[in-house]
């Protein structure tokens, strides 16, 4: 078995009350690199694209120095699906619970990763992560207790989409009055590797066919990664998506998988022969190498839910000994068809949680209905979360509300429903306003968040959305059709509801998900779709944030909290 493990420089490892802390040092740089053939910029760290993995076990205490090198623009990291319990300040979300880290200097995130699963970690700044600045985070079981599946081996499959356009061209397209659409991306990447003006499956009668072979002589940036396998042996793959804008489908030839692992919880096992895997979203899945041994596989990834021309990202499953070169001697195999919305729904309703998981409460306090919309505010195209449109102020929400900035943000709560005669199939309004107001949860209180989506400004289409929760894990209720109503509380699933962080708001529908707020602190929920974030889709949780002590003021020092800590210190 070949290891498929980029590990970055462990600097100490300490004991700790039988755990360990774990250091890291992370060095975020621009880069020229050919991620799918073409040059062109990317954010990397430590002069690896993708970033490193980085490893840990249950009840570690991880403290990672991040230092900018990105000459004239802050960065911040998110540890997406690690809840930080006790330390909200290091969830890495910029303008929520942090400053951005000003070029040259370094901020320190400390924080205990509390249960094991897959994980990622990503630039949470402008649109980093679609240049590059992501990685994943792995945390194992802790020392001396076993998972809950056997496995011989396991690799990571990292996807994303690419463009040739650089972040911040696409930023400013996305802010420009009139508005300028990115376009479509131009390759998928598996593992920051993928081919644009070629293809490692010529002479098949796919769409791949219109492209040359590639020539590749061993160490191009963008030759695949390939996944080399023993045969008759159960392997655990980590999937984890951070694409920008779509969803991805990935499929292993002649292969079955079986997911037990999604966000950082177990699920009740069940086998498919492809992947739905929306941005944000992370799973394990099990396979056994139990094909003709003399043979190679393909191993195919395409871009679904949005009519995306691009062909399918590919690499090999090599079955050793064979040469990772064989070719597999059928054509790369076939995906469900982009525009099968049932599929997708019908996928995702497979995930229940495994026994044991705990279950959510009977009811719930408080029910926040949010409709995703695409409107114009003041000329300019956003996408808006119940008729507002969310701007992050310049002052972190965190050090804002501890410390009573009540300038610092609108202070009128946003709407928590919308008008019951919206039509969301052709609606009538499509002005918004700009807005950076809070959802104050009360502490330990159980909360319904109701996902309502509509169609866009291209009318008959609507758009998924999958949505991710900082600071908490919640359970998916359910998902319906049309406009979600006071009868379809009948139908939630309380029995086995999977606990998820990242959950899509389907076509001309809504999702329902239920959580309890009880981790103080201020919390991003938003669109994980990058260009959908910075545009607007987004709302800001305030948990209990006066339970909290004293706030580290290292990732405070801009806007008014840097003034407040001035004059505190000099009084």
């Amino acid at each position: 078995m070949v290891w498929i493990h980029c590990f970055i420089f462990l600097l100490t490892i300490k004991p700790l009350f039988g755990f360990q802390e774990r250091h890291y040092k992370l060095e975020v740089e621009y880069m020229f690199w050919a991620p799918d053939c073409i040059e062109r910029p990317v954010v990397a760290i430590n002069g690896q694209f993708p970033a490193p993995t980085i490893r840990a076990r249950t009840g570690d205490t991880m403290v990672i120095e991040v230092t900018n090198r990105l000459y004239t623009e802050g960065v911040s990291i998110h540890w997406h699906g690690i809840r930080q319990r006790g330390t909200p300040w290091a969830d890495g979300a910029s303008s929520v619970t942090q400053c951005p880290i000003r070029p040259g200097e370094t901020f320190v995130y400390r924080f205990k990763v509390d249960k094991p699963g897959t994980y990622m970690y990503h630039g949470h700044h402008g649109l980093h992560r679609t240049d590059g600045l992501y990685g994943f985070l792995i945390v194992d079981v802790a020392k001396g207790e076993k998972e809950l599946f056997n496995y011989d081996g396991e690799f990571n499959l990292l996807l994303t989409d690419w463009w040739h356009r650089t972040a911040h061209e696409q930023q400013i397209m996305l802010s420009a009055k009139p508005f300028r659409w990115v376009g479509e991306p131009q390759s998928v990447l598996i593992n920051g590797r993928g081919q644009y003006n070629c293809t490692v499956a010529p002479g098949y009668a796919t769409t791949n066919s219109s492209y040359p072979p590639c020539k590749f002589k061993g160490h191009e940036q963008c030759a695949p990664t390939i996944f080399n396998v023993l045969p008759n042996k159960t392997y655990r793959i980590r999937v984890a998506s951070t694409t920008g804008l779509g969803s991805e489908n990935l499929v292993i030839a002649n292969h079955t998988m079986t997911v037990v692992e999604s966000d950082g919880n177990y699920v009740e096992p069940f086998t498919m022969d492809n992947l739905d895997v929306h941005t944000g979203e992370t799973y394990s899945v099990l396979i056994t190498t139990n094909q003709n041994p003399n043979e190679n596989y393909w191993v195919s990834v395409r871009v679904t839910v949005r009519p995306v021309i691009i062909p399918p990202g590919l690499t090999i499953l090599n079955y050793l000994p064979n040469s990772a070169w064989k070719l597999p001697t059928s054509p790369p195999p076939r995906h469900p068809r982009w525009d099968d919305y049932e599929y997708n729904v019908n996928f995702a309703k497979k995930i229940l949680a495994l026994k044991g998981t705990p279950k959510p409460p009977r009811k719930a306090h408080r029910r926040i209905v949010l409709l995703n919309t695409e409107n114009f505010v003041d000329g300019y195209t956003k996408w808006a979360v119940n008729n507002v449109s969310l701007v992050l102020p310049s002052t972190p929400y965190l050090g804002a509300i501890k410390y009573g900035l009540k300038h610092a943000f609108h202070q009128r709560p946003p709407p928590e429903n919308y008008d019951s005669d919206f039509d969301i199939i052709n609606p009538a309004n499509r002005n918004a306003i700009f807005g950076n107001g809070v959802y104050v949860l009360d502490f330990n209180t159980t909360v319904d968040l109701i996902l309502q989506n509509t169609n866009s400004m291209e009318q008959n289409f609507s758009a998924f959305h999958p949505w991710h929760l900082h600071g908490h894990d919640f359970w998916v209720l359910g998902y319906g059709e049309g406009k979600f109503s006071e009868k379809d509380v009948k139908k939630f699933n309380l029995k086995n509801p999977p606990l998820r962080n990242t959950a899509v708001v389907f076509s001309d529908g809504w999702t329902a998900l239920r959580f309890v707020a009880d981790n103080p602190g201020v919390w991003a929920f938003h669109c994980h779709l990058e260009h959908h974030l910075i545009m607007g889709m987004v709302v800001v949780l305030s948990v209990a944030v006066d339970r909290l002590p004293e706030l580290p003021p290292e990732g405070l020092a801009c806007g008014l909290t840097a003034e407040f800590l001035m004059r505190r210190d000099h009084t």
